[in-house]
């Protein structure tokens, strides 16, 4: 079996518009972290795919793979997951597209990578991110990818609140619209390419606007312990904060171990 790292995501910014044929657009930042799944994938008589049973979207894409190929879907592809399923850090999304690479690489007349991109982006609006390499700005519905050049010399403290559970998607673009979300827009993305723009050091990714989306009382509290920036990932309901120094984002990491499941990670360029 070939096997590669699947890894998780943040989205350092995110600012949503109105709805356009059924998706919001929206200009968000995206971060690839230091925390992997795994994912092995091997030829196979038939499609198969073990380790998550609650796995629809590797199947999904390996079956989208065989049909845009013309061929049989026959892989056996294996999880192994270390990143919290349904937390806003893109897990499912970066298996999918992990085990679409993997598996394209066993074809006799692979995709090319426009092709495999498509069929990337027919899956969900983050999987394309997890074929690029590096910081990637994604616009219109989160597909349309431009690559960024960011600091990526900061630590990553993951708070994922006991208890928590992620609404669905439906639901929370919903309640965004309910509460006028969408209004000023033009001004928030204006605000994050700015910001984008002047970021040289670490600490500028402070500058960035706020998760639209969603929020979280314990963000403040990672400001706190020392956070440079601290915020809500897509969704949710996972909270991280940006540190400078290993030795805070380590005394962090320990004052929220009662509140939830933490991590501490750092920036990964590609998976």
């Amino acid at each position: 079996m070939t096997r590669a790292p699947a890894t998780a995501k943040l989205n350092l910014a995110l600012v949503v518009g109105r709805a356009h044929d059924g998706r919001h657009e929206l200009t968000t930042v995206y971060q690839r972290l230091d925390l992997v799944d795994r994912v092995a994938v091997a030829p196979a008589p038939r499609l198969r795919v073990s380790g998550f049973p609650e796995d629809t979207l590797v199947r999904n894409a390996l079956e989208g793979l065989a049909a845009a190929a013309g061929v049989p879907p026959r892989w056996e592809a294996r999880l192994t997951k270390r990143i919290p399923v349904a937390a806003g850090l893109g897990g499912g999304s970066s298996d999918a597209a992990t085990a679409l690479r993997l598996a394209n690489e066993t074809l006799d007349e692979p995709l090319v990578a426009e092709e495999l991109r498509a069929l990337a982006a027919k899956l969900g609006a983050d999987v394309p991110f997890f074929l690029t390499q590096g910081p990637q700005l994604g616009e219109g519905d989160g597909t349309a990818l431009t690559p960024l050049d960011l600091p990526q010399d900061y630590w990553v403290v993951l708070v994922l609140p006991g208890g928590a559970s992620k609404q669905s998607s439906g639901a929370v673009y919903a309640e965004f619209d309910q509460r006028e979300g969408p209004k000023g827009y033009r001004t928030r993305r204006a605000a994050l390419k700015r910001a984008l723009r002047e970021a040289k050091r670490a600490r500028d990714l402070a500058r960035l606007p706020t998760n639209d989306l969603a929020s979280s009382p314990l963000a403040a509290d990672l400001l706190a312990e020392g956070a440079f920036r601290a915020d809500v990932t897509g969704a949710g309901p996972v909270v991280y904060g940006l540190f400078q120094h290993l030795e805070a984002a380590r005394a962090a990491r320990a004052a929220f171990k009662g509140r939830g499941r933490t991590w501490l990670t750092a920036p990964a360029w590609y998976g």
